[in-house]
């Protein structure tokens, strides 16, 4: 079996970099992007350090070009792509009620979380099919299911619940082709977005996100998953 490729956004820190940390740690070849240049390639570095095979590249995901000069070099220089975690995204209204937002906050989270998502999988599932294989990973929360609604943080749930419609379709238009879409809760993890106080380590948070990168041929797809259980959406 040839080498596997793997692509992460926003692996410059926390899950993200964890993430990247993981799938090197297997053998998959990893393109960790992040948009600051100068702390993705210091993230990478590091990661390098640990005698991984880590790559940066730099990547806006609310910037398409940026996307398809992504994809570009992947096709040219590596030939394959044969894994993209969604993780990038943004918290706007943190325990903000939701009547106290302003409405242009929630395009704002839906243009980062829910469009610049669609554009990556939309850019990546053609250069899969070309080896007829793929594992997509979109990081979603807890609280984008209905049973878990409450009055505050309503960007975000908007999103992540957006984001898991995009998994279920997505999911279903390859479901012949050995491309598998699922959608994770890593948990709460201590990271910059999740805080001090959150109750999983960023080590902890990953392994789910990577269980489902690396599943095996005929593994579940359109799925939502806390970590690893499989959860109803």
């Amino acid at each position: 079996m040839e080498r596997r490729t793997a692509i992460v956004t926003g692996g410059n820190r926390g899950l993200g970099f964890e993430i990247c940390r993981q799938l090197a740690g297997q053998g998959i070849q990893t393109i960790l992007t992040a948009r600051n240049p100068h702390q993705g390639r210091e993230a990478a570095e590091r990661l390098q350090g640990e005698g991984l095979d880590v790559l940066f590249h730099p990547l806006d995901i609310t910037d398409s070009q940026q996307i398809q000069e992504l994809m570009a070099h992947l096709s040219s220089r590596l030939g394959r792509l044969d894994i993209l975690i969604n993780n990038a995204g943004i918290y706007l209204d943190r325990h903000r009620p939701a009547l106290s937002i302003a409405p242009d906050l929630i395009a704002r989270a839906i243009q980062t979380d829910v469009c610049s998502t669609f554009a990556l999988c939309q850019a990546a599932i053609p250069i899969m099919r070309t080896h007829q294989y793929g594992r997509i990973v979109n990081l979603s929360s807890r609280t984008s299911r209905m049973e878990q609604m409450n009055n505050a943080g309503l960007t975000y749930k908007i999103s992540k619940a957006a984001l898991n419609v995009i998994t279920v379709v997505l999911s279903r238009e390859v479901a012949t082709e050995n491309i598998l879409i699922n959608a994770v809760n890593p948990g709460w993890v201590k990271t910059d977005m999740g805080g001090k106080d959150a109750t999983r380590s960023p080590k902890e948070g990953a392994e789910g996100p990577v269980w489902l990168a690396t599943l095996p041929d005929g593994g579940p797809t359109g799925c939502f998953f806390n970590g690893r259980d499989r959860q109803s959406w």
